[in-house]
């Protein structure tokens, strides 16, 4: 049987472009070539396709944050439905894909805008569809759909960047009547960035410029105490499963920030399974699959939690979770009997399956209004 080829994308224009390259770098490490050829596609900071000649290099291996460079590799670009499926460079070269496995954190990524360009190119990809992908990058929205569908969500508020700027003192006391302290961050950003914890009234303005300069929409919800941060990965497409449930211990941070995550060796611990109550971990396994349902996810997310005693509140869904060799959601499924290189090797399976599921109805639809 001949190997599958696989184009792993990374990097993008989003503040996340170096954990993206980071996360893909864990990703092709974990593909069996004996099954797999690797096709690394990295996406520069201006948006321009790279096809490059190896996968990203790791801090650890140069000192520094990986980033794609404007002139690195060969420059590509998809072509268009009803060709084959096939990455076409500027001298006509082609290289044929069978499924894209988009490693992209942050907007013009995970937000939908590749998820769409993949849909009419007409290739099967890892992960959620455009809407799925939309709804999982907006945490405002999704927190909506979360309190439609009956889960629980702690005290919010969404803050627009025109509102604070006409209104400052309005909008500032909205935000204070959640009760201090609050989380300020980007409606529409991962891995931390942009998040600040605003412990009063001279700390909201500053928090809030902070998320202000990633996006036009903040979400502001009021913090808990004392408190616990769990996840549950979710991996399927009609029907999803739940992982085990981890916690997140942060050290030498006050919550589990960008610095905790993803420069510091030393941020955070990782405690799987989390040490709760089989009932509890229950509702959250529950949950997550509910969570998963409510934005019409695919493939896989990883569902954020806060824990305080018996009481849960939902914190976020990630339809592109951190894949790096520290990151929670491989962790989980590791320690749910999924090797990482499984769970990859299940993820393209999944992949294909809602791909041909899709056409098929498709089809019938285009059949049918002929």
């Amino acid at each position: 049987m001949s190997r599958r080829r696989v184009a792993v994308l990374f990097g993008g224009r989003s503040a996340e472009h170096e954990i993206s390259c980071i996360s893909a770098r864990s990703v092709i490490d974990a593909l069996d070539p004996s099954h797999v050829e690797v096709v690394p596609i990295g996406i520069s900071k201006d948006g321009r396709w790279h096809l490059l000649p190896a996968p990203p290099s790791l801090p650890s291996e140069t000192g520094r944050m990986p980033e794609i460079g404007a002139h690195e590799g060969t420059a590509v670009e998809l072509s268009a439905e009803g060709a084959p499926r096939e990455l076409v460079s500027a001298d006509g070269t082609r290289a044929p894909i069978d499924v894209v496995f988009p490693v992209l954190h942050g907007p013009m990524g995970e937000d939908g805008a590749v998820q769409g360009m993949l849909e009419l190119a007409g290739v099967p990809y890892v992960g959620a569809g455009v809407l799925g992908s939309a709804v999982g990058m907006d945490k405002a929205v999704q927190k909506v759909l979360f309190e439609a569908a009956g889960l629980p969500v702690a005290p919010w508020a969404v803050v627009r960047e025109p509102d604070w700027g006409e209104d400052p003192e309005g909008v500032g006391a909205r935000a204070e009547a959640l009760g201090f302290p609050l989380f300020v961050k980007p409606s529409n950003l991962g891995s931390s960035v942009g998040i600040s914890k605003a412990h009063d009234h001279e700390e909201l303005g500053p928090a809030l410029a902070e998320a202000f300069r990633y996006a036009r929409k903040a979400v502001v919800e009021r913090g808990v105490s004392p408190i616990r941060e769990v996840e549950c990965a979710v991996l399927g497409n009609d029907d999803p499963v739940a992982s085990v449930v981890g916690e997140i211990v942060p050290e030498g941070h006050e919550f589990y920030d960008y610095e905790a995550k993803y420069l510091d060796a030393e941020g955070a611990r990782l405690l799987i399974p989390a040490d709760l109550p089989a009932p509890l971990s229950d509702r959250i396994q529950r949950a997550a699959v509910t969570a998963f349902h409510a934005i019409e996810c695919w493939g896989m997310a990883r569902v954020d939690f806060f824990v305080s005693g018996d009481v849960l509140w939902i914190n976020e869904i990630n339809t592109i979770p951190g894949f790096t060799s520290i990151s929670m959601y491989p962790k989980l499924w590791q320690a749910s009997g999924l090797s990482y290189p499984d769970l990859i090797e299940r993820l393209l399976d999944l992949a294909v399956e809602r791909h041909d599921l899709e056409r098929g109805k498709s089809s019938i639809a285009r059949e049918l209004e002929s």
